[in-house]
């Protein structure tokens, strides 16, 4: 039992240092351990294997706020969280901001695992029957999403065009022989990141002073989003085609939260980290209750393990427990590390580091992967110009979220000989 604690906090440790360094997914640290598996099963068990990249998934899915929050740096899970997130930032509201994504995603994994029983009994019979629903229920949550996010009719056909729009671009990116790591970087930069900074930057010259004192009452409607984000996140878990970004839209339609809305941004943020690690930690548990692995580390741990049972189940948990109570005091820690170093700080300078940070990882990774420079450079610029047209426009960015819901829909619809 020793060597697995063990293995867990190696695995925070890992999924803390992957977490903060933007663009570097926890799949790419999980792929090193699996190609690497063969030397190190002749010291390590399985078991350990498998506990180390449970505690690494779940750190890195709670830790990858921070640097999202904070400087603007989108990955999957955090993209639609960066503007209500960053814009608090800007009101002096960081060490808040930190607490409301890292509550989210801790009170999201109790929820998960107070449910478990629930869900074991009912999610494989849901997995089969909305199977051949997938594009339906996917379209059915956007369209209504659009609606409730926008305040009027104008409002509503821009998002609507914007979210058809993103879908297309996404559509033909995914289309190439281009590896998905790198275009989904390249994309979600240009969307959620680079574009948020750029239109930031004629708001503020200097990072306003961060308020060293915060007040977070956990009221109904802050549990319920809580509640929200944890069980969207675990029936992400189980719905073929559905990731965090299709959850955000589920999760924002349930909770009633408005990414452009003041007074619903920390609900949106409680919701959006709460589904975020709670699917991390379903898409792992699914192994077991359907036999089906819902994610690039669920893969590698379904080879180290050929039959999952019970103990190894419990064994998971117990890991995951672990890591998002270290995570949760590591990413206050980090962040109030952060926001003090924030303070006072030339925003321009920083912003246009951070910029220029993004860029120099999104091509390291482009000649490391031969994509063609020309293709992505120009994919980046498309990319950063649809990301600043809600800012211009006044409406949220969750639509841009048509990049990667729009191709599942069409996938689905094929699939299923719908169309």
């Amino acid at each position: 039992m020793i060597e697995l604690v063990i293995a867990c906090f190696i695995g925070i440790l890992i999924g803390t240092t992957t977490g903060l360094i933007p663009g570097i997914h926890v799949n790419t640290a999980g792929a090193i351990l699996f190609a690497s598996s063969t030397f190190l099963l002749t010291f390590l068990s399985p078991e350990f294997l498998c506990v180390l990249m449970v505690a690494m998934s779940i750190a890195h899915a709670l830790i990858e706020f921070v640097p999202s929050m904070l400087l603007g740096v989108p990955q999957e899970g955090t993209a639609t969280s960066i503007l209500p997130g960053h814009r608090m930032v800007l009101q002096g509201r960081s060490k808040e901001v930190i607490r409301i994504v890292s509550i989210g995603g801790f009170g999201s994994i109790i929820v998960t695992v107070m449910m478990l029983p629930v869900f074991a009994i009912a999610l494989p019979t849901l997995h089969d029957l909305t199977k051949p629903f997938t594009w339906a229920i996917l379209l059915s949550a956007s369209i209504y999403l659009t609606y409730r996010l926008t305040n009027s009719y104008r409002d509503f056909i821009w998002s609507l065009l914007l979210f058809v729009l993103s879908g297309i671009l996404g559509w033909i990116i995914f289309q190439t022989p281009i590896s998905s790591g790198v275009t989904l970087m390249c994309t979600f930069s240009g969307l959620f990141g680079i574009s948020t900074i750029l239109f930031s930057l004629n708001e503020s010259s200097t990072i306003p002073h961060q308020n060293k004192f915060y007040e977070l009452d956990l009221d109904f409607n802050k549990l319920k989003s809580i509640f929200t984000g944890g069980i969207t996140g675990a029936i992400l878990g189980f719905l073929p085609g559905f990731g965090p970004a299709q959850g955000t839209v589920m999760a924002q339609a349930a909770s009633g939260a408005n990414d452009n809305d003041d007074d619903d941004t920390v609900n949106f943020l409680l919701a959006t980290s709460g589904l975020n690690v709670s699917d991390c930690l379903f898409s792992l548990i699914a192994i077991y209750i359907i036999g089906n692995p819902r994610s690039g580390i669920a893969v590698y741990m379904s080879y180290l393990i050929s039959e999952m049972t019970i103990n190894h189940l419990a064994i998971f948990i117990f890991a995951s427990l672990i890591s998002v109570s270290v995570s949760l005091a590591l990413s206050l820690k980090l962040g109030d590390s952060f926001s003090r170093l924030m303070d006072g700080v030339d925003y321009k300078k920083l912003s246009i580091g951070v910029i220029m940070l993004q860029i120099l990882i999104l091509y390291i990774f482009i000649f490391y992967y031969q994509a063609p420079v020309l293709y992505m450079t120009l994919a980046l610029i498309t990319s950063t110009a649809m990301g600043m047209l809600p800012h211009f426009l006044g409406i949220g960015k969750s639509h841009l979220m048509g990049i990667l819901i729009i191709p599942a829909i069409v996938i689905y619809m094929q699939m299923f000989s719908v169309i």
